[in-house]
């Protein structure tokens, strides 16, 4: 916690899972607030997905640096007290157990502001109250093909999900806004917020485009594995030394940059099985031939040198061992590091520091339950549990 962050003096209690919660507490956490973390005696069950980084997971490594780590048993009396006096506390309570859980234990996060006005409560839900699934717990795999999503990546027949957690990462930047929004109206209105997020929703939203073509036109988009169904030319490409090149034409003016200027075929600038988007998306097999066709008699640094030169966007298809060593994030600072069991790891900066704000820098990845007895005496119960 930094005291010129934005958030600081800004207090979060979280009892969150896996990535949509904690994501988004990270972030607040990165601005400033102090974010303590409830668990169980088992703990966010990302830690027990591998032991990669000294010990610990790298999901919970990547999602819980800055963070106080308190356990507590919410059945026990005791532990209830420690919580209760948390949440009073608090200016923002941040779950996505499942549906119900807290409820059951006394602890309904749509009925936590009933005693606390100001406090800011964001509980997330997979599928939302009030439907027929409402009840399903979710994970980002359920969301996406609950929602679409996979229908949309892969190739026909082939539905894939993302190998990021799309919904997952959606799911807590939404949460992130949403707590952002909420504290900027109780600065005028002097009461927090409930706020219900569910992410079949985010899902959904994110397939808005999709949705507005099957809901006036009745047709299912075709997969692409390499692109969107929404444009061509749009995907990768091989070169003639063995890389992948990766180019997208998003409008007809990118078009003719894309055969006439950088592929000097104005022949295939012309082509009227080309004209428009329409028409190249039902032409990609030709099209992406073609290009194919010109991009393997290339390399890849002469493809981009010349698309660079017209001003068309362009990339190398990297995985993440080449995105670890990429100078575009070392020369720009963007790594940091992290602390994991008293071991220095590196880390990548927040996205939104380099900017005006001052950031802050927190390092620590907490062991489970390492900051338990600090905040059992700061709260009051002094008692020390094994």
């Amino acid at each position: 916690m930094s005291a010129g962050a934005p958030l600081a003096g800004l207090t979060v209690v979280s009892i969150e899972q896996a990535i949509s919660g904690p994501l988004a507490t990270r972030h607040l956490a990165e601005l400033g607030a102090r974010v303590i973390k409830v668990e169980s005696a088992g703990g966010d069950s990302t830690r027990s997905y591998d032991e990669n980084v000294h010990g610990m997971s790298s999901h919970f490594v990547w999602l819980n640096r800055g963070k106080e780590s308190v356990s507590l048993n919410l059945k026990d009396d005791a532990d209830r007290e420690v919580f209760t006096a948390l949440l009073d506390r608090a200016d923002v309570f941040v779950t996505n157990m499942a549906p119900g859980a807290l409820g059951r234990l006394g602890f309904a996060p749509e009925h936590l502001r009933d005693t606390r006005p100001r406090l800011i409560v964001v509980d997330i839900s997979g599928f939302g109250a009030g439907g027929p699934i409402s009840h399903r717990r979710a994970y980002d795999l359920l969301a996406q093909a609950e929602g679409g999503v996979c229908s949309l990546t892969g190739a026909p027949g082939f539905p894939v999900k993302p190998g990021v957690p799309t919904i997952d990462i959606g799911t807590a930047l939404y949460t992130f806004a949403s707590i952002s929004t909420a504290l900027y109206a109780r600065e005028r209105t002097g009461e927090g917020a409930y706020v219900p997020l569910a992410m079949f929703d985010v899902a959904a939203e994110m397939t808005g485009f999709a949705l507005n073509q099957v809901i006036h036109t009745g047709i299912q988009p075709d997969p692409v594995p390499m692109g969107t169904p929404m444009l061509a030319p749009y995907g990768a490409y091989p070169t003639s030394d063995g890389q992948t090149v990766v180019l997208g034409a998003t409008s007809d003016r990118e078009w003719r940059k894309f055969a006439g200027e950088m592929m000097g075929d104005e022949a295939f600038q012309n082509d009227p099985r080309f004209a428009d988007n329409a028409d190249r998306i039902a032409n990609r097999a030709e099209l992406d031939a073609h290009i194919a066709a010109w991009s393997s008699q290339r390399t890849l640094a002469e493809i981009q040198a010349t698309a660079d030169r017209v001003q068309l966007g362009n990339a190398r298809l990297n995985n993440v061992i080449e995105l670890s060593r990429h100078p575009q994030l070392s020369e720009r600072g963007r790594w940091q590091k992290a602390t994991v069991d008293g071991v220095e790891v590196p880390a990548l900066k927040p996205v939104f520091a380099g900017g005006d704000w001052s950031v802050a820098s927190p390092d620590r990845v907490p062991r489970l339950g390492e900051d338990t007895d600090r905040i059992r005496a700061e709260v009051g119960d002094a008692t020390v549990r094994p």
